[in-house]
């Protein structure tokens, strides 16, 4: 979704003329505000790349229509009228919301998913949109060093090598990161803007409660990549918070400001939620992707972090599995292919044929580095797929995992493959006799079901739900 706005001014003064209505010589947009400006022209020249790492826009009329009312609100009571912000949603699970010099703004679908309120989302866009007003982009760096920050960010963010566009996936991006003062400062910049237009002013403090506790969440489920999320670019800690409620009885009571809940929530109702297709699913212990057809299961106690670089888990005892697939000419012996080179430590004696429920597959062991891997390649369905089982080399488990993954792998029939739909956001009306515990497990596909529901939800350990009251939960329905 992208939507150029910028502050509205309006001169009574000004006759009604032919040429009011006449469409402006010299618009008022992010490219004319940022025209001359080096760091914006680079962040310009940044968007593409932006959307490749974070999975490209996300199009939903109904809410783009939600944020550009939230930013058209923002707008029209900015300090700086005459910047113009174009945002952008991002079709990424992150929660992440940042903001690159001369007005460009994005959010993340994760984000809006984690939200429970209009105030909520015009907190952390005012807070993008201090940064840009403080200019923090610009005193970053010194006007004489832009031609280095040019070169990291080409290095970093256009690198033409595989590796260095998995590397930037998994955590290259710098674009956003500021100082704590300045943070801080973003802060209060962005709860007097949100307040200034209209919404509660302790929206702030509540979204990084539930950012905090989102980052727990995360932690204990063993989601390994927080480096594209909010939480890794913006520094919080109970202080931060504690200051973010006192900016904000600087404007009154609680209570005081809009919410707008019952708008926010309609809009990001149906808003998709975790993996999109073309990334496969993780459904419990199973990843099914019905695209390449296949699906595979981890033993219980691991957990399962499907990102764009390949699909790894991590379980008990340091053991690790790692899935991905690569190109191979289909004349290469899958034997001959394990034996290439690119298994460190392999044993030779240990490379095998084998079938695996009806497809061709080569198995291998290793050594290396006081770790000892099972090597697993699987050729199905036209593709070359490769499952690597580590362990430390003391440990007896290995081969019991390894064979436990490598057995689950499978095609999917053509029903499995139809019945595979990506989970969403659906918001749901408490009905007498709902509890917290019956909606949390009305939800599918999600673990810790319960957490998850309290954290989407923003509801304390000892918090309850009513009748009447909308919810978010998570289905394929």
């Amino acid at each position: 979704m992208m939507a150029v706005l910028s502050g509205c001014m309006f001169n009574a003064a000004d006759s009604l003329s032919e040429n009011a209505f006449q469409p402006s010589n010299n618009p008022v947009t992010v490219d004319t505000v940022s025209r001359n400006d080096r760091l914006a022209e680079l962040a310009r020249g940044q968007h593409p790349r932006i959307l490749a790492t974070y999975g490209g826009e996300y199009s939903d009329p109904k809410l783009e229509r939600m944020v550009a009312k939230v930013v058209g609100n923002l707008t029209a009571e900015s300090d700086n009228p005459n910047q113009a912000y174009r945002i952008t949603i991002l079709n990424s699970p992150n929660v992440n919301a940042f903001a690159l010099p001369g007005g460009y703004l994005y959010v993340t679908r994760g984000l809006l998913a984690l939200a429970n309120d209009s105030a909520e989302l015009a907190a952390v866009i005012a807070h993008e949109m201090g940064h840009v007003t403080a200019n923090h982009g610009l005193q970053r760096q010194q006007k004489e060093a832009e031609e280095v920050l040019a070169t990291k960010v080409v290095s970093d963010v256009l690198g033409d090598s595989q590796a260095a566009k998995a590397a930037l996936v998994r955590g290259k991006l710098r674009l956003a990161q500021f100082s704590r003062n300045q943070e801080l400062e973003a802060d209060a910049i962005g709860i007097r803007h949100s307040s200034r237009s209209g919404y509660d002013p302790y929206a702030a403090s509540r979204f990084l409660q539930s950012m905090a506790a989102y980052s727990d969440l995360r932690s204990v489920t063993g989601a390994a990549d927080a480096s594209l999320d909010f939480l890794a670019s913006h520094p919080n800690a109970p202080q931060r918070i504690e200051l973010a409620q006192g900016h904000a009885r600087q404007f009154g009571a609680p209570g005081v400001g809009a919410r707008d809940r019952d708008s926010f929530l309609a809009g990001i109702d149906g808003l998709l939620f975790g993996d999109t297709a073309d990334e496969g699913y993780v459904r419990g212990n199973t990843f099914l992707h019905s695209r390449l057809g296949l699906s595979f299961s981890v033993p219980s106690g691991f957990v399962i972090d499907n990102s764009a670089a390949a699909v790894t888990a991590t379980g008990p005892g340091e053991t690790a599995i790692r899935f991905d697939g690569v190109a191979l000419d289909p004349k290469v012996q899958l034997v001959d292919y394990v034996r290439s080179g690119w298994v460190a430590g392999l044993d030779p004696s240990s490379v095998r044929a084998e079938t695996i429920n009806g497809n061709e597959a080569a198995v291998a062991r290793a050594r290396a580095d006081g770790w000892q891997f099972d090597i697993v390649v699987i050729r199905a369905g036209g593709q070359v797929y490769r499952l690597l089982t580590a362990a430390p080399a003391a440990s007896t488990a290995l081969d019991g995992i390894a064979r436990s993954v490598s057995g689950s792998f499978k095609l999917l029939t053509p029903a499995e493959k139809a019945a595979l739909k990506p989970l969403r956001i659906r918001i749901v009306t408490v009905r007498p006799g709902d509890t917290v515990g019956s909606l949390a497990a009305s939800m599918v596909g999600v673990d810790r079901k319960l957490d998850l529901f309290r954290v989407l939800n923003a509801l304390g350990p000892g918090a309850s739900v009513s009748a009447g009251q909308k919810v978010k939960i998570v289905t394929d329905r």
